[in-house]
């Protein structure tokens, strides 16, 4: 079993269990090897040293020190993917999706010809630029694939 640190194309760091190196890459090639935080499937094997024991090398209080800053590193971690799930959740359960319609239903909104409500959708980058022109306020927030299906 290899255990690989991970990254996709948006900085989120992860780890990934596979029964072989080869394993990794074919599954990468299929599009399987997803970020769970933003779905990216643009992930790469981040460089990491094996551990090596060398005995007297280093006494236990220091290994000790560096396990308990790793345990930190990965708890921040796990906190902060905790929170972007969690505010990812709230967003989904608080907005109407309105898929590639949304620069048009914020317009309707933003123009009085529709109620207020939360949305959220997808919009071109040169469509985000024409909300925002004309003061319409507007923001990425990429989704995690996770939450289109079974939250967990």
């Amino acid at each position: 079993m290899k255990v690989l640190d991970l990254q996709c194309a948006f900085g989120h760091v992860f780890e990934g269990w596979f029964a072989s190196e080869a394993d990794f890459v074919a599954q990468c090639e299929k599009s399987l090897v997803q970020c769970p935080v933003c779905g990216d499937p643009a992930v790469v094997k981040k460089l990491s040293a094996p551990r090596l024991s060398l005995s007297g090398s280093r006494t236990a209080s220091e290994e000790s020190s560096d396990s308990r800053e790793v345990q930190t590193l990965h708890a921040s971690n796990a906190a902060l993917t905790n929170a972007v799930m969690a505010l990812a959740r709230k967003v989904v359960a608080e907005t109407t999706d309105v898929g590639e319609n949304f620069a048009e239903e914020a317009r309707k909104m933003h123009y009085g010809e529709q109620a207020s409500r939360g949305i959220r959708g997808t919009a071109t980058l040169e469509e985000t630029r024409s909300l925002a022109d004309e003061g319409i306020e507007v923001f990425a927030l990429p989704l995690p694939v996770a939450l289109k299906g079974q939250l967990q």
